[in-house]
Formats: structure tokens, C-alpha cells, sequence
């Protein structure tokens, strides 16, 4: 075998294996696919993707809008291979969808028996390939040089360029749907003097690099055109400036709307081949009366929609990008709406919102006791861990109950008349966070605030108000009661029960007094603890300084029954000692407790205390059984 037929057959035998290798799997067209209706001739691209990325690393399907019999090779309007116009002239047929890649990932669906129109940009040998279908009227290349097809016109091989030259080549699909791979090579393959040609009758060579490649779908009949729900999208939203079709994927805003505020929908309407749908009937209705309003430019997503002024808006209109406007229909009062919307008589959406109204009801709770002549409170006991404490909560609600965010649409203040009631006692009262969400599962839902103390400690009624800015309209909280003392200065301790058994729970209550003997604030801690508890176990923490006694001046301290290393047994003192406490003032506190196993409790002391009784019973027995026998 000569060494020019070995080489042949080397190439050949890698050229097999390349194209054996190739992907034919079917890929979703990306949502800016361009859609030719099923005669091939409806509304495309106005014109073709001009080539930008490079030599031999690109391959283009002409997208042109095509009108005319058939398709149409590229190249053939301007110079010869000139990359310039290379894609001018060129014109598809049956094409129904087109990603916008260009290189080794494409995909594409056409039409049975519709045309391909390629062309690309090379500085190399080039060909094309197929695993179905048919090439023709190659074009392009180096001057002079003529094409090559190979017996079934699977494959075409278009020159050796040596400068950046266009190409371009038809492609025409089978007749049978099915899926099938086109593909761009380029490169110079080694022939043994240091160069290449491409592939010809002789020389059986063809470029080494796989380039570009398309995965094509051909369909027997187009699904164009009409609405597939799969592929289009719509959604709720708060910020219509920032939607683009990329952007509108059917993610529903998680926010919530206040009183005056708007909600929006933006939708997008595609069709099988993820395609904008054409113009067509988009009727919008609303419930419970809102007001509805398209968008002011169809086919696009605008910022500032007008607000509507009916519950029903029907339009002829763009589907490929829309916002609809929701706005309540009575100022002020709480609105929740099903918008539903059609296109062509189908339904495309159906979206709940809620816009709160104005905030009709405060309600006040976890209410905390002050300390004497502060007006803060330091150590933070918001779950939502906020910087600041709080002394009280307050939850605005509207007409239906709603929570409403009052940050933004007013501000608190006292009512005047429960605070110079309340005085000396509590000299002021604010709130410190004002509430930013609406959802009950949220700290944030709520507002957060203080009240400032006397020198002397006692209770006091005061109220809350709320004035909305818009408006200056007040509302004000019913009568909550707070409280006024001094720190924790005394304290005293019991449990719960003064027998346990093994493995029950034992709760430890403390309550703390401050110097007047008024249950102790719980804004300013006791301090570190030193807990002594025999055979129990703490659950809770019990030596922690930061640890806070409720608004009546009470903490409690879990305990389990029993030790890791089991439990005698009998009667046990513990000793509960708050050392900063008593260090000063207070006493530590010594509750007793018995405990059990639960099984048969009898100690030797309680036998052999049955066993006296017993004895001293006996006795007594013979004793007078005695006195019977002498008097007879």
C-alpha cells in the first residue's frame, strides 16, 4: 500500500468517526427564534445576521423575510465571495425557527423539503456537511476555484482560501420529519507537501476542524402562529421599567402593595417556536371592580401605564411584550382582584393581587415593663433582631384585616390625652421601627416602640396614634396598659411540683423584685447565675447574664429529672444563687424537691419502721388476749 492511499484511507477513517460523533439532539429555539408562518412567506426577520465574530468559527441561516418561489443562495447579489455581502441575497425557505447562535449549538426547525440558506466566513479550506438532506449552488471561496460535491451531495467542499473569503451554500431538508445534523469545516489537512487541498476526486481529503453545526428539526407541518402556553409567559410585577421578554419568565412578584399603589402584569405571548405572536384581541377582566388599563405602547413593557377606569379593557394589540395595569377602584379601601386575561378568545392568564388599604386598625402588644427614668431600651428582644429594643408592638391593619406597611405612608405619635394622664408615671412614647412588610410570618410586619419612665414606679393607660401623610387622617390605638419599676433587686425561687419523677420535667420559676418590692422591669437583666440542682439536668440556659425576666418580673428555667449517670432517690435542697444580686442585697434562694424513680420507692428506714409497727401491733394483740384469759 503506497503512502499517499494510506493517508487516504487515515482521513477518511477520521472523517467517519468525526461525523459519527456528531449531536443530533433536539434543543428548545431560544425565545427570540424567528417564526415563518407555515407557507414560508409570513412576517421574519427584516434582514439577515451580519457576520461578527470571526474566521472559521461561524455559520449563519439566512432569517430574511422571503417572499418569493424559492430560496436563494448567498453571495449572488454582490462580488464574488466578498464577506461583505456575502448574506445579502441570501433567502431561506420553510423556515419556522432559528436560535441566534452561530456556532457549534444551533438548532433550527424548517419545513419537509424547505431550504437552508448558509453562509459563513473562512480564511481556510471549508466544506459542508450533512447526515440528511442535500447541498447545492455552492458559492464563494477562492477565485477560480470550483466546488466539490460528493455522489449523494451530502457533502460540498468550496475552495482553499488563504484570505478571509465568504461562503455560502443551500441546503434543502428531506421530505421525512425527523432530526439532522448540518455542519461547517474548516482547517488545512496535511497532504504530505506541507499543504492541503479540500476534498476532490483525487485527493480524499477533507478540513480537519468542526466549526460550526446545526442541529436542524424538520416538521411535517408548521404549529406556527398560534398561542402555545408552554413557551409564552406572564407575571405580576412592581417594576415594569426593568422587564424585557428576557426578563418576563412567569415569576410572580412576592411584594406587597399599600394604599394608592398599583399592581402590573407583564405578559409575553409566543408560539410553539417560541415566536412573538401576531396582533390579535386582548381582553383583560377584573373582579371585585378594579381598575384596568393596558399599557400605553403596545408590543413593549412601559413604566407608567395611565391608570384605568373600568373592570374590562379590550384591545387589538402586539403580543409579543404587554403590562396591564391593576388599580383599586375606591380610594382607600382594601381591593383583592382575579385578573383574567385572553388572547384570541384563549385564556393566557389569570393572576391574584391584593392592594392594601388605609390603615384602619392599630392593635398593641408585647407590651415589656420600663425601667425608672429611661427612655430606651438597650438590650434587643425583637426576634427580627433589630439594633434597637422595644417595649411594645403594633400591627396597622386595614378595613378586611390586612396588615399594612406603615413606613412609607405615615408617621406615630402619642395621643396627647392618654399621655398627660399617664404622667409622671410615663412622661413619652414613640415608635422606633415603623413596619415595612405585610406578612404575618415576618418581625418586620409590625412596628416597634418605647415609652419613657418617671422616678417613680406604677402603671399607666396610654394610647397610640397613626396619621396617614396623604391624607393627615389619625387613627389611635385602643387603651394599652404599661408599666413602670425599678431593677431587679430581690428575688425568690420555687418549682413547680414538690415531687418528681425520673424523666419527668421540672420548672423552676424565679420572680425578681426591685427595691420597692414591685416586680422587677425586664429591660435590665439580673445578672449571671450559679444554679445548683441535684440529679436534674437544665434545659434551658441557666448562667447566661443577658437571660430577661418577663413583663411581671418572672423568668422560668426547664429542668429534666435524672443525670446521664442515672439518679438516686430521696430529698434534694437546691440552691439558686444570682451572685449580682447577692452580693448586694438579696438571699439566695433554697427550694427543696423530692424525686423518684417511679418504681418501688421503699428505703431501709421505711421497712424497718414497718417492722416496729408491726412488733408494737403484736404486742398489743397479746396484751389483751392476757387480760381475756385471767378474767375467765
Amino acid at each position: 500500500m503506497s503512502k499517499t492511499t494510506l493517508r487516504k484511507r487515515i482521513a477518511l477513517t477520521a472523517t467517519t468517526a468525526l461525523f459519527a460523533g456528531m449531536l443530533t439532539v433536539v434543543a428548545t429555539p431560544s425565545a427570540y427564534a424567528t417564526h415563518k408562518a407555515a407557507n414560508s412567506e409570513a412576517a421574519g426577520a427584516s434582514g439577515n445576521t451580519q457576520m461578527s465574530v470571526g474566521l472559521d468559527g461561524n455559520m449563519y441561516v439566512a432569517t430574511a423575510i422571503n417572499v418569493t418561489a424559492a430560496a436563494v443562495v448567498g453571495g449572488t447579489a454582490g462580488t464574488t465571495g466578498a464577506t461583505t455581502t456575502i448574506d445579502d441575497s441570501a433567502l431561506s425557505k420553510g423556515l419556522l425557527a432559528k436560535d441566534t447562535s452561530s456556532g457549534t449549538a444551533q438548532t433550527a426547525t424548517v419545513l419537509a423539503s424547505g431550504v437552508l440558506s448558509l453562509y459563513a466566513q473562512v480564511a481556510t479550506a471549508s466544506a459542508f456537511f450533512t447526515t440528511g438532506g442535500k447541498f447545492s449552488s455552492a458559492y464563494g471561496g477562492a477565485a477560480g476555484a470550483s466546488a466539490y460535491y460528493n455522489s449523494t451531495n451530502t457533502f460540498v467542499g468550496i475552495g482553499n482560501a488563504t484570505t478571509s473569503t465568504g461562503v455560502a451554500v443551500l441546503w434543502t431538508a428531506p421530505s421525512t420529519a425527523g432530526t439532522y445534523a448540518v455542519h461547517l469545516l474548516t482547517g488545512f489537512s496535511d497532504n504530505g507537501s506541507g499543504g492541503s487541498v479540500i476534498q476532490s476526486a483525487t485527493n480524499g481529503l477533507v478540513p480537519p476542524t468542526l466549526s460550526a453545526a446545526i442541529t436542524v428539526t424538520v416538521v411535517a407541518a408548521s404549529t406556527g402562529g398560534a398561542y402555545s402556553a408552554s413557551k409564552s409567559a406572564c407575571e405580576t410585577t412592581q417594576n415594569l421599567a426593568a422587564e424585557t421578554s428576557s426578563t418576563v419568565v412567569g415569576v410572580d412578584s412576592t411584594g406587597s402593595e399599600a394604599n394608592g399603589g398599583n399592581w402590573n402584569i407583564a405578559l409575553k405571548l409566543r408560539d410553539d417556536y417560541s415566536a412573538a405572536l401576531p396582533s390579535g384581541n386582548l381582553v383583560a377582566t377584573a373582579t371585585n371592580g378594579a381598575l384596568l388599563s393596558w399599557g400605553s405602547t403596545a408590543g413593549t413593557v412601559t413604566a407608567t401605564p395611565l391608570a384605568g377606569t373600568g373592570s374590562t379593557v379590550v384591545a387589538f394589540r402586539a403580543g409579543s411584550l404587554d403590562a396591564l395595569r391593576i388599580d383599586q377602584p375606591t380610594a382607600g379601601a382594601p381591593l383583592s382582584t382575579t385578573v383574567t386575561i385572553s388572547y384570541n378568545g384563549t385564556t393566557v392568564c389569570t393572576k391574584t393581587v391584593s392592594i392594601a388599604g388605609k390603615v384602619a386598625t392599630l392593635e398593641v402588644s408585647a407590651i415589656q415593663t420600663q425601667d425608672l427614668s429611661t427612655a430606651t431600651h438597650t438590650n434587643d428582644i425583637d426576634a427580627s433582631g433589630r439594633a434597637t429594643g422595644q417595649l411594645f408592638q403594633v400591627v396597622a391593619k386595614d378595613s378586611a384585616g390586612n396588615r399594612v406597611a406603615t413606613s412609607s405612608i405615615g408617621t406615630f405619635g402619642s395621643d396627647s390625652t392618654s399621655l398627660a394622664a399617664a404622667s409622671p408615671i410615663v412622661t413619652a412614647i414613640s415608635v422606633a421601627h415603623s413596619a415595612t412588610a405585610t406578612s404575618s410570618t415576618s418581625a418586620y410586619s409590625y412596628s416597634t416602640g418605647l415609652y419613657t419612665c418617671g422616678a417613680a414606679a406604677g402603671t399607666a393607660s396610654l394610647k397610640i396614634k397613626f396619621t396617614t401623610t396623604g391624607t393627615g387622617e389619625a387613627i389611635t390605638s385602643p387603651a394599652f396598659t404599661v408599666r413602670c419599676a425599678d431593677n431587679p433587686y430581690t428575688y425568690t425561687a420555687s418549682w413547680d411540683k414538690a415531687s418528681y419523677v425520673q424523666g419527668e420535667v421540672a420548672t423552676l420559676t424565679v420572680a425578681f423584685k426591685d427595691s420597692k418590692g414591685n416586680a422587677a422591669n425586664n429591660v435590665v437583666t439580673p445578672g449571671a447565675a450559679t444554679f445548683i440542682t441535684p440529679m436534674l439536668t437544665a434545659v434551658t440556659t441557666t448562667g447566661s447574664a443577658s437571660m430577661l425576666p418577663s413583663a411581671n418580673g418572672i423568668k422560668t428555667y426547664t429542668f429534666t429529672v435524672g443525670t446521664a449517670s442515672g439518679m438516686t432517690a430521696g430529698t434534694y435542697t437546691s440552691i439558686i444563687d444570682f451572685t449580682g444580686l447577692t452580693d448586694v442585697a438579696a438571699e439566695k434562694a433554697t427550694p427543696t424537691y423530692k424525686l423518684t424513680t417511679g418504681g418501688d420507692s421503699t428505703t431501709n428506714a421505711d421497712v424497718l419502721k414497718s417492722i416496729v409497727a408491726l412488733i408494737a401491733s403484736i404486742n398489743k394483740q397479746i396484751q389483751a388476749l392476757q387480760k381475756l384469759i385471767l378474767k375467765r
